[in-house]
């Protein structure tokens, strides 16, 4: 009976604990459970874990701490929204310069890389630049944050074209195919490479290398 008084005694703490000090690491937990109860920081630890896997204390997983350089955090799964951007934004331009528009059925390749170089990149890249975290309207889901960032980069995108043609209309070089495709590859990797050391600059001064205990 004494066992089971002190064990419960012990859970309430731990839990009581997490609520009103709210430890950053398993380590502080247990210092703050150990000044309230003197009981060894090894059955602690078990209880903490005995917690756990009874749903009662969620411990967050420790995320890998994001690299300081921009080099190092380029070649990591974060960045891959980059490079595929920029990947399909380069091939695009390549195959409108070489695939003619009568060379059937390669010419089907042209129109979907051609629709999404118009209608998403541009305005995908742009939004990413402004808001490289989190969309600027606070959402309970990620699944509704990546709806919002999809609408605003549609919208972005139908936005961003016609002004870049009507900035071609004052140009010698006019409303051509040339020039367009041109002037949108270079707002996408512009917009992109933005977006990319402001995303790394935000995860850089937000990542705390620790475990977390919600």
């Amino acid at each position: 009976m004494t066992d089971n008084r002190v064990e419960n005694r012990l859970d309430q703490t731990i839990v009581q604990v997490i609520k009103e000090g709210k430890p950053q690491t398993v380590k502080q937990l247990v210092s703050l459970v150990k000044e309230r109860l003197p009981i060894p920081e090894q059955e602690i630890l078990e209880t903490i874990l005995r917690l756990q896997s009874e749903g009662k204390i969620s411990l967050a997983k420790q995320q890998p701490p994001v690299s300081p350089k921009l080099v190092a955090y380029l070649k990591t799964e974060h960045a891959l929204w980059y490079w595929l951007t920029t990947a399909i934004a380069t091939a695009t331009a390549a195959v409108v310069f070489t695939i003619p528009e009568n060379l059937y059925p390669w010419v089907y390749i042209r129109y979907v890389l051609g629709t999404i170089f118009v209608l998403w990149l541009p305005g995908y890249a742009f939004i990413k630049a402004l808001f490289p975290t989190q969309v600027p309207i606070k959402l309970p889901t990620e699944t509704l944050d990546a709806i919002e960032r999809i609408a605003l980069s549609l919208g972005m995108s139908l936005a961003l074209v016609p002004i870049a043609g009507l900035l071609l209309n004052y140009t010698p070089w006019g409303i051509r195919l040339t020039p367009i495709v041109l002037s949108l590859l270079t707002l996408t990797i512009v917009f992109s490479t933005a977006a990319i050391i402001r995303e790394h600059q935000a995860k850089t001064k937000a990542d705390k290398p620790k475990l977390k205990v919600e």
